[in-house]
């Protein structure tokens, strides 16, 4: 009945609690990638500002992607306090689902993202993991374009149990299937641009990423002679706002 029904209810805010560590790890591939030691410095500044106590490794192979991800496993673990959130860049060549370490061969993207998840690292249980990947996923380039029910199972609320890839985000460079731009001096335009808005505004990290969205999606990239389009692609499962300042 039309007049039984209510005024929509504005969302209650519920924010994940920001009071205890920050951690972040950086893995970056610079061999054969000009322009990403600008990068790594972007980010240095941006985990300092937003004090995240941060570790930065240089040219992993794809065993040492792995191999880096359980010793940062073991690191937040072991932390003296309660850690709030995790941060993982992940920055190399790379196609869908796939990162190159500096010996050439690929590791899973998939492989990394299980090491933090909510069975395998208890310390960040339920607490937000935020991942950054600066890589390409495929080979098409955008030149951009002109503006103009089946039944489901009803489950129980609040049971005592969270699902396993709750709390993270994923934030790619690119959207599937296409490629990542990176300058020789300048370095890449998604990680100077996340760095700029994370640093420089407040808000949940999504309102922050559609930011830099917007931004991206104002400028355009020249390769080759020609202009192209590049936008980020996020993915999240975060339960509640995280704010990181």
């Amino acid at each position: 009945m039309e007049s039984e029904m209510r005024d929509p209810q504005s969302l209650q805010e519920e924010r994940y609690d920001m009071s205890g560590a920050r951690l972040a790890l950086t893995l970056c591939v610079t061999k054969a990638r000009e322009g990403s030691e600008v990068d790594m410095e972007a980010l240095e500044d941006m985990f300092r500002y937003l004090k995240f106590e941060s570790t930065m490794k240089r040219d992993p192979t794809a065993q040492q992607f792995l191999e880096e991800l359980d010793e940062f496993q073991q690191t937040v673990e072991n932390w003296e306090e309660p850690v709030s959130c995790a941060f993982v860049v992940l920055m190399a060549h790379g196609e869908e689902g796939l990162l190159k370490g500096e010996d050439e061969k690929m590791v899973r993207l998939e492989d990394l993202f299980e090491v933090l998840n909510n069975k395998n690292c208890k310390a960040l249980r339920g607490k937000p993991k935020v991942y950054i990947i600066q890589a390409c996923r495929g080979e098409h380039r955008d030149p951009g374009e002109e503006l103009g029910g089946d039944e489901v199972a009803v489950l129980k609320n609040n049971p005592q149990t969270i699902p396993t890839y709750t709390d993270t985000v994923h934030v790619y460079s690119t959207v599937e299937g296409f490629l990542s731009y990176r300058h020789d001096q300048n370095g890449s335009g998604f990680i100077q641009t996340l760095t700029d808005v994370f640093i420089h505004n407040k808000g949940s990290i999504l309102e922050l990423i559609e930011e830099v969205t917007r931004r991206m999606a104002n400028t355009e990239v020249m390769q080759e002679g020609k202009p192209r389009k590049v936008n980020p692609e996020v993915q999240s499962t975060l339960r509640k706002k995280l704010y990181l300042q």
